[in-house]
């Protein structure tokens, strides 16, 4: 029970690295806050609950200034404060860099940059005067560290919450405010599924298997690994550690090459 008495908001919770994270949140005491554009948010608000844990679901698109700001006054009202943002809600879809259209090019910034900085702008004050907060940013191995074809938009937005997630580090410091960033690699998740449908839309599962057989790991990672590294840095194992960004790919970015060794 890591996490007893403290309350979470975690975007993109109904699904994917989201979910994985208000599971294992959920599995260490927390009360947990999901906000999700999805109408599954409900579905999975309903099932958690039913099982006795403490959750409450919106509906939310995080472009939506407003109907964050609702959300967080809500989860306020209720709990009264809030101790732990996990900034996951994102998206991701193919397309090079000349084929693509602004309107592509925007969605993911807005959602994945602007959507991060909407809902943290509103959350933050209110760490800020209990002096204590553990904001984590879901970034991407992709962009930081490695990228494929098409992926420009992508790797452009999850490389950007890393410097994000720096300077938020560095300025909320003194409030006792902890930022830190995990880097996935490939997990089983929505997302990954239709990044393998974009790329082979005939045979998405040969895409899913050429990925696990060229992580040292041999495997794509599960959501509730996810969920064990952000349970751990929202903990107060965690309260020396900010700024950092932590790979989670089962070793993936490792090799140098496909076709070089022994």
């Amino acid at each position: 029970m890591r996490l007893e008495g403290k309350v979470a908001i975690v975007t993109g919770g109904a699904m994917g690295n989201g979910l994985g994270v208000v599971k294992m949140f959920l599995k260490n005491g927390a009360s947990v806050v999901i906000l999700d554009y999805s109408d599954r948010v409900y579905e999975v608000e309903k099932v958690l609950v039913d099982k006795g844990y403490d959750v409450l679901g919106f509906k939310v698109d995080i472009r939506d200034k407003d109907k964050v700001k609702q959300a967080v006054d809500a989860t306020i009202e209720k709990y009264g404060h809030i101790d732990i943002l996990v900034n996951n809600a994102g998206v991701c879809k193919l397309g090079t860099f000349i084929e693509m259209t602004d309107e592509i090019r925007d969605y993911h910034f807005d959602i994945n940059i602007k959507g991060t900085w909407n809902v943290t702008k509103e959350v933050i004050p209110y760490m800020i005067e209990k002096s204590y907060g553990r904001i984590i940013n879901l970034s991407s191995v992709t962009g930081m560290k490695v990228a494929d074809p098409g992926e420009v938009a992508y790797a452009t937005t999850k490389a950007a919450l890393i410097g994000f997630t720096k300077s938020m580090a560095v300025e909320y410091a003194p409030d006792g405010i902890t930022v830190n960033a995990i880097c996935p690699g490939y997990i089983q998740t929505p997302m990954v599924k239709g990044i393998a449908e974009d790329s082979n839309k005939e045979n998405p599962n040969e895409v899913i298997d050429d990925i696990a057989n060229a992580i040292p790991m041999g495997r794509l990672g599960k959501i509730n690994e996810i969920g064990d590294l952000a349970v751990f840095l929202a903990s107060d194992e965690a309260t020396y550690i900010t700024g950092a960004e932590i790979v989670i790919d089962g070793g993936s970015t490792l090799p140098e090459t496909v076709s070089v060794g022994v």
